[in-house]
This record gives C-alpha cells, sequence and structure tokens, in this order.
C-alpha cells in the first residue's frame, strides 16, 4: 500500500476530528451560556411573567384580539384602503383594557426584557466573528447604549 495515497486521507479524518472536538468544545460552551442565563433571577422572573400569561385566557384573549386588529389596521393603511374613526376607537378601547390587565401588561413587559437579552447575546457573538476576538464595550457603537441595552 502507497503510503502517499494514505497522508491526505488522514489528514482529512485528522482535521474532520479536530473540527468535531471544536464544535463540541463550542457547543459545550453555548450550552454553559443557556444554563447561565436560566439561572439569572431576571430571567427566572421573565419566565414566571410569560407563564402566568400563559395560564390566563382572558389575558391571551385580550392580546390576540388587539393584535389580530392592529394588524389588520395596518394591512388597511398599507393598501391605501380608509380607516374609520370606529375602527381606531375599537382598537385603542381592546388594547387599554389589555394594558390594564396587570397579566397581560407584566407579559409585554418579559417579551421586552427578554428580546433586549436576546439581542444582548446576538450582538457580541456578532461581534465577535466580525473582529475575531471578545469584543469590548469600545467595540460597540457610541450612538447605542452598549449591546446590553436592547436599543441597537
Amino acid at each position: 500500500m502507497n503510503t502517499a495515497l494514505n497522508e491526505p486521507t488522514n489528514r482529512t479524518r485528522t482535521t474532520t476530528m479536530q473540527a468535531t472536538i471544536e464544535e463540541t468544545v463550542i457547543l459545550q460552551r453555548t450550552k454553559e451560556l443557556c444554563a447561565t442565563i436560566t439561572e439569572q433571577p431576571e430571567f427566572i422572573q421573565i419566565r414566571q411573567r410569560i407563564e402566568s400569561f400563559m395560564g390566563d385566557e382572558t389575558a391571551k384573549n385580550q392580546y390576540q384580539a388587539v393584535m389580530e386588529k392592529g394588524d389588520a389596521l395596518q394591512h388597511k393603511q398599507q393598501s391605501g384602503l380608509p380607516i374609520d374613526n370606529d375602527e381606531i376607537a375599537e382598537f385603542e378601547k381592546n388594547r387599554e383594557l389589555l394594558l390594564g390587565n396587570p397579566v397581560a401588561a407584566n407579559f409585554l413587559t418579559a417579551q421586552q426584557q427578554m428580546h433586549k437579552i436576546q439581542e444582548s447575546v446576538i450582538q457580541y457573538v456578532s461581534k465577535t466573528f466580525e473582529l475575531g476576538r471578545v469584543p469590548t464595550m469600545d467595540d460597540f457603537p457610541a450612538e447605542g447604549c452598549g449591546p446590553s441595552c436592547g436599543c441597537s
């Protein structure tokens, strides 16, 4: 058997094995990050508010009504169709009922907080790929509040 023919195959296997090992380390660290996130008191509170909302049929129905009416009004506006004052008044009434429901209001706040956490993680990881190193606060645009504010 010619060893010269076997060498590229061995290198490929080694490279493939190294890539597999590296992916395993990255996956392990990603899971550690996920565990760290889920252990944070803020995250636990966010999840509790979301679960409370999911168990409240009234809040879910109010939310659904506002979302559907908002989508319908937006579609009409984008289509150039007129929107009458009664439609707007109905939407505003439903929106006020939704915001007046503490379970629904807490859910909306929890959604915003969850989005802020997601955006922060995404910004850091994206900046790491861009720079090829762990970013510092100086690596983020000055006009924003930084990756942890969620304003992007």
